[in-house]
Formats: structure tokens, sequence, C-alpha cells
């Protein structure tokens, strides 16, 4: 039978209530590859302004490369204890590869001839490559966190733990895995894995603004 709207919709708020910033991960228990290609998958599928997404995600298993970040990220254990690690890397900067390749997808995906989508890319072009690179960057910047809003939701849904991170150097992070060079900048890690049961702050109740506090109808 399948599941109503209202059980589907109860189910993925379960799962939101489930999840939390975990602290302390079980290195012991580590992501089947189909875990982890789910979890991929969903972040490819994430939305992104005009659908270009403007970054890129590094998973970084070495164990090495994982202890030289951990350095640059307060020495917090979670980027060395969980399963994977991911890194969101941000562009930048851009010129007109960036759409052009776009594109590029789009015709291919959808067999649209390339001259028919010129006018949408003359358009997307207008309103990004006349920015400074601090505006380009901040731009891309952002749509890396829309991309980390969804594996933080996918997540969830398959119980599967995550620690959104921002505590970092991103200059160390960039020199030590030389993302200068490729016009990327670290914006985010996100260890992946499970929760330990010496976490005890995964006991703590969830605290969220109230309805009435966060929402305003107007």
């Amino acid at each position: 039978m399948q599941k109503t709207c209202e059980t589907r919709s109860r189910e993925h708020l379960e799962a939101l209530h489930w999840r939390y910033a975990t602290k302390k991960f079980d290195p012991s228990r580590q992501l089947t590859e189909k875990q982890l290609s789910g979890l991929l998958e969903a972040v490819r599928l994430s939305p992104s302004s005009y659908g270009l997404q403007p970054y890129k995600i590094l998973v970084v298993t070495d164990p090495e490369l994982r202890r030289q970040i951990q350095a640059a990220s307060w020495n917090q254990s979670q980027v060395t204890e969980a399963s994977h690690l991911l890194i969101f890397a941000h562009r930048t900067d851009f010129g007109p590869e960036l759409i052009d390749s776009y594109l590029d997808e789009v015709a291919e995906t959808r067999g649209t001839a390339r001259e028919a989508l010129a006018g949408y890319g003359e358009f997307m072009k207008s309103k990004l490559l006349g920015q400074s690179p601090e505006q380009k960057a901040s731009w891309s910047a952002r749509q890396a966190y829309i991309a980390l809003g969804t594996l933080l939701s996918a997540a969830s849904e398959f119980r599967i733990d995550v620690c959104p991170m921002e505590g970092f150097e991103p200059a160390r992070v960039n020199q030590i895995l030389g993302l200068d060079a490729q016009h990327l900048s670290a914006v985010l890690l996100a260890p992946v894995g499970f929760r330990s049961e010496a976490d005890a702050t995964r006991l703590n109740p969830k605290v969220r603004r109230s309805h009435e506090s966060l929402f305003a109808y107007l």
C-alpha cells in the first residue's frame, strides 16, 4: 500500500526531530557504498540558482589529509572520527564557462538545440558576469549552503548523522587541498557517519524558536 501524503509528512518531520549536529561519531561504524552514494545523489539533486551549482563537494577519506584538516578545524574530533568527511567548496570567481558548460548539459540531457538556449544563456551572463569577484564568491557560497541543507534533510531520512561545521580555517584547508589554484574555497565541512553512544548531546531536547515567534502571516 502506498504511503499517504500525511504519513510521508509525519515521517519526514520525525526524521528532522531525530537529527542533531553530532558532536561525537562512532569510528567503528562506516557508511556502506550504497549509503554514501545515496547521500551524494541527494546533494547532486539539490536546487541552486539557475541550476548552475557553482561549487564542488570533496569526499575526503584519506586519514592523513583528515588529520591535517582536523588541525585546521580547532582539532574537533568529528573530522577524523566520522565515516567520511565532505567539504563544500564554492567557486571564488568564474566566467562564461560556468554558464556555457551548464547549457551544454541542458542541451544534451533534454535533447534541445544548443542555439535555442542562447537567449537564456545571455540572460544569466547579464545577471552574473558583471558582478565583482567578491559578489560572485558570496553568491556561490550561498548556493553551497542550499546544498548542505539538502544533505542534512536527506541524511535525516536515511538515519545518517551529519555535523555541519563552519568552525575551521578556510585558508589552511584550501592550502592542504590545493583549492586556490582551482578557484575554489572551502566554505563548509560536513562529517557524516553514525553517532556515538558516548555523545551526551544526542539526548538533549531539540531547541527551536516557537511557531509564533518564527513565522509572521501577512
